[in-house]
């Protein structure tokens, strides 16, 4: 313990001023240090609860999301005989009723050309023009004294962006060039030089080189009629189904089914609800008293409130217009009970699977439809905002005058023969491509489960929404805390000083009257003749 000289040395009052001062200043600065405490610990649970509530349904969306987007709630075609071809579903597309048969008559390939063996690929090959003749156009290739070999010749058929390939195979019969086009019989080329030409290119036209596979289309008969493709890979044969073949096989049908996620749904409404009870109990417990009074450390706040009354709306949230229905939770089985959290009714979950399976599919997975075929939807599934929209006098694009047309009364962006939702549209992110005149049309951008719950997120989170006010409010109150924190010691540490030197002085006042005393003792006892 500290104490002051003169209280050490018996001086003065005999009182230990400055332990003295300590206390007093300790009394008056208790109170209100503990008030200042209290608010900072309460204002602390505020800001780790709302962190943890936040975090929670960021946790939620997410898990949702991904689960959406790893494509198991979605229908998925199947191949009786997947050496022939396969099948999978285009991203964002709903397979409805699938039935189909596919008979592989013919590959399509890319026409392949080769020359002869020279001894090296360093060798001169001649310098001159080599042309080559694609659907793309006529190329000239020249051949000079900086790239007269295989390596320079390839070098520069490839930078002629004429839509071939050139390579050097080197083999135990030399060095030769192979050149490759694109898939497909549209996609053939020749090769020549200029008639008489004698300094070697003569080698790489067409007629002097070995043609080692010949450009075809590919040949399929889908429900017997026979249709091409110049690629082995194409997504507009049947509607939503994106087909690979694998190998040709006259005379040998492959079918084409759907199969139905319906357990991975309901397991998916399962996990959805068993978390959205986790949430809503994490809430639940933030906000409400309990027993023993003690007040949740976000009850009454505004923020959580919102989110609590959105989470609740979800069960009957369209999330889905397509066909009859079902089009929310509600109807397949999705029920509110009276504490807020949720139950699954299994039987009628169940039944809608039966009865309605791809509406039900389309409750969780996000989905945009057209209500014209002339108009396509180009952009991206969750770059628009859900909802429904009307467009209007939409004109294709001819020659250079740009397609127009009109979105919610509003004119559109042209971009040649697309339309760009404008800036400050409701739809903005839409990208529509258009190949014909619409007098008037819908396209329903639908959500589906994920993007509801991502849509509260963002909403909750967003700038200026509520939990973002709240977590700006929490934080100007921790600043309030700290700033008076800071005044109460400074009042604290000036009110030490007032009474230090009070107390000091009072000592001083008090060691001059002991003075004094003892002078005046003295003195009595001399007047007295007090020998004592």
């Amino acid at each position: 313990m500290t104490v002051s000289i003169g209280y050490a040395l018996g001086a003065g009052s005999g009182i230990d001023i400055r332990t003295l001062v300590e206390d007093l200043a300790n009394a008056a600065k208790a109170p209100k240090e503990a008030q200042i405490a209290s608010r900072e610990a309460a204002n602390q649970a505020k800001i780790s609860t709302l962190a943890q509530v936040s975090s929670a349904i960021d946790g939620f969306a997410s898990a949702l999301n991904s689960l959406i987007s790893g494509g198991t709630l979605f229908s998925q075609p199947n191949v009786s005989d997947p050496s022939i071809l396969t099948a999978s579903a285009v991203s964002g597309a709903q397979l409805g009723e699938l039935a189909a048969t596919i008979e592989v008559r013919q590959l399509a390939q890319a026409q392949v050309l080769a020359s002869t063996p020279i001894a090296s690929r360093t060798d001169p090959v001649g310098q001159g023009v080599l042309t080559i003749a694609t659907d793309l156009g006529s190329f000239d290739v020249t051949v000079d004294a900086n790239n007269d070999n295989l390596d320079g010749l390839a070098n520069a058929i490839n930078a002629s962006d004429a839509g071939v390939t050139a390579t050097v195979v080197t083999d135990a019969n030399g060095a030769r060039l192979v050149v490759k086009g694109q898939s497909g019989a549209a996609k053939a080329f020749t090769l020549s030089v200029p008639v008489g030409t004698t300094s070697g290119l003569e080698r790489f036209a067409s007629a002097a080189m070995t043609e080692a596979q010949e450009a075809k289309d590919a040949i399929v008969r889908v429900d017997g009629v026979e249709v091409t493709r110049s690629s082995n890979s194409f997504s507009d044969l049947i509607d939503g189904v994106k087909i690979d073949l694998k190998t040709a096989k006259p005379d040998t049908i492959v079918s084409i089914g759907v199969s139905r996620p319906d357990a991975a749904i309901t397991q998916a409404v399962q996990d959805f609800v068993a978390a959205y009870n986790e949430l809503t109990t994490m809430i639940r417990e933030a906000t409400a008293a309990d027993p023993s009074g003690e007040r949740g450390a976000l009850r009454g706040d505004v923020g959580v409130r919102e989110l609590q009354r959105r989470l609740g709306q979800l069960p009957t949230t369209i999330l889905s217009s397509a066909g009859d229905g079902p089009h929310t939770l509600a109807e397949i089985g999705v029920r509110t009970n009276r504490d807020g959290t949720l139950g699954v009714n299994a039987a009628q979950l169940q039944a809608a699977l039966t009865d309605n399976p791809h509406g039900v599919e389309a409750l969780f997975n996000p989905s945009q439809t057209s209500s014209s075929s002339l108009i396509a939807i180009k952009s991206a599934i969750g770059r628009v905002k859900p909802g429904t929209y009307t467009i209007t006098d939409i004109v294709p694009a001819a020659g250079a005058t740009p397609a127009s047309g009109k979105i919610d009364g509003v004119d559109f962006t042209a971009i040649g023969s697309n339309l760009v939702a404008p800036s400050g549209s409701a739809a903005v992110g839409l990208i529509l491509g258009v190949s014909g005149a619409v007098a008037s049309a819908t396209i329903t951008i639908d959500p589906g489960l994920g993007g509801a719950l991502q849509s509260i997120r963002d909403a909750l989170r967003a700038r200026n929404g509520p939990i973002a006010a709240t977590e700006e409010r929490l934080s100007k109150e921790s600043q309030r805390l700290a700033d008076e924190r800071t005044a109460l010691e400074t009042r604290s540490a000036k009110n030490y000083d007032k009474l230090l030197a009070t107390f000091t002085a009072m000592d001083r006042q008090v060691s001059a009257f002991k003075a004094t005393q003892s002078y005046l003792d003295q003195q009595i006892k001399i007047w007295t003749n007090d020998r004592d």
